[in-house]
């Protein structure tokens, strides 16, 4: 499942705004089919690996991040009906899909079919699959915020220098991210004094670069998109993966709000004494709140000198007087 999951980062965003999908066919250990979600949505994942399977296919066990499709569209067949009519023996799934049209239906036409189908329940963002989540829960994108700071969490000089904090391995990096992203916000402050390009700078993944949106109540750029609040990202047609880079505000207003999804920090060793903060207040007025509102650490590595700490929603357990 693991491996699949891998493959379905590769549908990102070309697939966009349907869920970037992955699919093994394994038989006698031996791998017979492979495939992932195409550009533009079609054909999915499911109906790629079992073309390449072919024949091979009956007896074998699919793995698949998302539960096949049970609707039939004017743009191909069902997947489920595919994948039922392949004489598979096995179909190992990640999740079940939330989209109504499909939620358990997929599945049962599986078992109905013969097949012995398990559906591991894993957790949307381990499959490539939290902006197809996201968006049918909550009607809005998935948020990774992106915030390059000092050790002591500033992200520019007092006198607003700010390129470069990070290294070229933690650049690059973030560029990967924004080639994942279907847009990319930043505050009207940033848009007027940095007029940034919110491209993707990485050989071949140029053609990636991701929507451009300002949250702002002022004019923007042609090509730019403005939203006045971060609610309104929901009204982003298309968009299932948000990428924020704003500054100290826009940040804050997104914490706020309770709107982010997933927190990279990327991480320079130095010092900026009194520079401008990354975050300002974020509406945790109390421990209480803080703690609720709070992050667990999901990954951490070293980029060239600098860290990079990945974070998710999860509220914490404050620690007892004993632990003072």
């Amino acid at each position: 499942m693991a491996a699949a999951a891998a493959l379905s980062e590769r549908a990102r965003p070309l697939a966009s705004p349907n869920p970037g999908v992955g699919a093994i066919i394994v038989k006698n250990g031996v791998v017979i089919g492979r495939g992932w979600t195409q550009a533009g949505g079609r054909p999915h994942a499911e109906a790629v690996a079992l073309a390449q399977a072919g024949e091979a296919a009956c007896g074998a066990t699919l793995y698949v991040t998302l539960e096949p499709c049970a609707h039939r569209s004017q743009r191909g067949p069902a997947c489920a009906d595919l994948t039922a009519g392949a004489g598979l023996a096995r179909a190992v799934i990640g999740m079940c899909d939330p989209d109504p049209r499909t939620a358990t239906l997929g599945a049962g036409k599986l078992r109905d079919a013969g097949i012995d189908t398990r559906i591991l329940g894993w957790p949307a963002h381990m499959l490539g699959l939290a902006g197809h989540e996201v968006h049918l829960s909550q009607g809005r994108p998935h948020v990774t915020l992106k915030l390059a700071m000092s050790l002591d969490g500033c992200i520019a000089a007092a006198s607003g220098e700010s390129q470069w904090i990070t290294g070229p391995a933690a650049r690059a990096h973030t560029h990967r991210e924004r080639a994942r992203a279907d847009a990319i916000l930043v505050g009207g402050g940033t848009l007027r004094a940095d007029n940034p390009r919110l491209d993707v700078r990485l050989d071949g993944l140029e053609e990636r670069s991701p929507r451009r949106v300002a949250l702002t109540s002022g004019d923007v750029p042609e090509g730019w998109t403005a939203i006045r609040s971060p609610q309104e990202i929901a009204a982003l047609e298309g968009v299932r993966y948000l990428m924020v880079e704003g500054g100290e505000q826009t940040a804050s207003a997104f914490l706020a709000a309770g709107l982010v999804d997933r927190m990279l920090i990327y991480r320079a060793p130095i010092l900026l004494g009194d520079g401008l903060r990354a975050i300002g207040d974020a509406g945790r007025h109390t421990l209480d709140a803080a703690f609720a509102g709070g992050f667990a650490l999901e990954d951490r590595r070293m980029l060239g000198s600098d860290t990079l700490e990945v974070y998710r929603p999860a509220a914490l357990e404050r620690p007892g007087m004993g632990d003072s």
